[in-house]
């Protein structure tokens, strides 16, 4: 049977971030834009290319060491995840001038439900979809591939169809026409193994699958591609998840950096960047940590592994890296390169939860907690680390310049300190 639905019963957005990571850096590098260029450096592998990268034949995961190889001009740089999630969180603010649902699918997308909100915004669904992508766009200098449709199925290969800086909009009267040109394998969801098997069915197409009686899915098919089949129809099934993740069982941050270094004052400011990053990560949502595992990864690349336990949970990088320091010698050998440091933070636990000590040192905490409110506020306001700990900054690994070479204007803070 012929699939026919009203217009848009509901309207659902995709937005789509084209080469996000690139982008974001091409942003702050103004002289790369037109060149080919590649993110993944620290990792060993492609994590995200410009356009001109595409065009040469790089595709994610491909390492490193064989882009230099098979092409010299080609740009590779290291990852910054904290300034992709800077640029991720301004997109969402952006989305949520206009919707109010929206679902934070991953650090360079999302959906959002824009039904209902024609008469509000007096603008038609299309309208709006373009609104937010211009907004997007002039003012985080980063294109965006959007997608327009009756669910999220549909609204993500709406988006997909058309990279990069597409609008694609699929009202219910043009779900057929899209999905008769669409490959099974493209649809959100359906991944290598699934689309061999459905070729073995008989489906190539979406409409294909599209157009499948529930008995035959019912019979053949697993509950997720039961739902992606009924999406595909013009149901509404995937519902958008709005909660923002506040449950963690641990708090990572790692950095491999280049040249390795045996240097103790170098191996150190790593590992305090990676401190002050986990702990921002937990006063964001209100956390603290009671339990401390850091690492050093040699040139060799193995582990070298030390375990803490606080004696009050903390979220302020100074208590944290006070007890790091202690242990340090344990696992640093003179002489020894390193290649990466790496914190773990566990036993975490909300705020309300912490009881106050009998000693005092969980109220010295809350001191510290109140000077780190001011110091995220003037993150949010002026970037990351413009505030920082005096430990982060190795004048010796040249981490006080930015990647243009102009110096960081820090203020650093001490290591450690009373607070009165």
């Amino acid at each position: 049977m012929a699939i026919s639905i009203r217009k848009f019963p509901r309207a659902i957005l995709h937005i789509d971030g084209d080469s996000f990571f690139v982008a974001c850096e091409l942003t702050r590098r103004p002289d790369l834009v037109g060149k080919p260029v590649v993110t993944g450096h620290e990792r060993g592998i492609a994590t995200a290319m410009s356009m001109e990268a595409k065009r040469l034949g790089i595709t994610r995961g491909m390492p490193v060491e064989r882009i230099k190889r098979q092409f010299p001009s080609v740009v590779i740089l290291p990852s910054d995840y904290e300034s992709y999630s800077l640029y991720s969180r301004r997109m969402v603010d952006i989305v949520r001038r206009y919707a109010p649902d929206v679902d934070e699918y991953s650090i360079d997308e999302c959906f959002a439900d824009i039904t209902g909100l024609r008469r509000p915004l007096r603008m038609t669904y299309e309208e709006i979809a373009i609104s937010i992508k211009r907004d997007l766009q002039s003012e985080l200098g980063i294109t965006f591939s959007v997608g327009l449709s009756v669910n999220k199925v549909l609204a993500k290969v709406a988006s997909n169809s058309e990279k990069p800086n597409g609008l694609t909009s699929v009202p219910g009267y043009r779900i057929e026409e899209f999905l008769r040109v669409l490959p099974a394998h493209k649809v959100w969801g359906i991944g290598p193994n699934t689309s061999l098997y459905l070729e073995k069915l008989g489906i190539h197409t979406a409409l294909d699958l599209a157009h499948k009686s529930s008995d035959f899915v019912n019979t053949y098919l697993t509950k997720p591609n039961i739902e992606i089949w009924r999406e595909l129809r013009g149901e509404f099934i995937l519902p958008l998840n709005m909660e923002k993740k506040s449950e963690y069982k641990s708090i990572m941050k790692t950095h491999t950096f280049s040249p390795a270094s045996s240097e103790r004052s170098v191996i150190l400011a790593e590992l305090s960047r990676n401190i002050e990053t986990a702990c921002a990560r937990l006063r964001h949502h209100n956390l603290y940590a009671k339990e401390v595992v850091f690492y050093l990864k040699g040139q060799d690349f193995r582990h070298y592994v030390c375990e803490i336990t606080l004696s009050v949970p903390t979220c302020t990088p100074q208590k944290v890296l006070e007890a790091v320091m202690k242990d340090l010698d344990q696992i640093y050998k003179e002489g020894k390169l390193y290649r990466a440091t790496g914190i773990v933070l566990k036993k975490i636990t909300p705020a309300q939860s912490i009881v106050p000590d009998l000693f005092g040192d969980f109220r010295s905490n809350e001191k510290m907690d109140i000077i780190y409110k001011e110091i995220d506020a003037l993150a949010e306001k002026f970037g990351k680390r413009v505030v920082s700990l005096s430990s982060s900054i190795d004048t010796g690994s040249g981490k006080n310049f930015d990647r243009l070479g102009r110096s960081k204007k820090l203020l650093p803070l001490p290591l450690l300190g009373r607070v009165s």
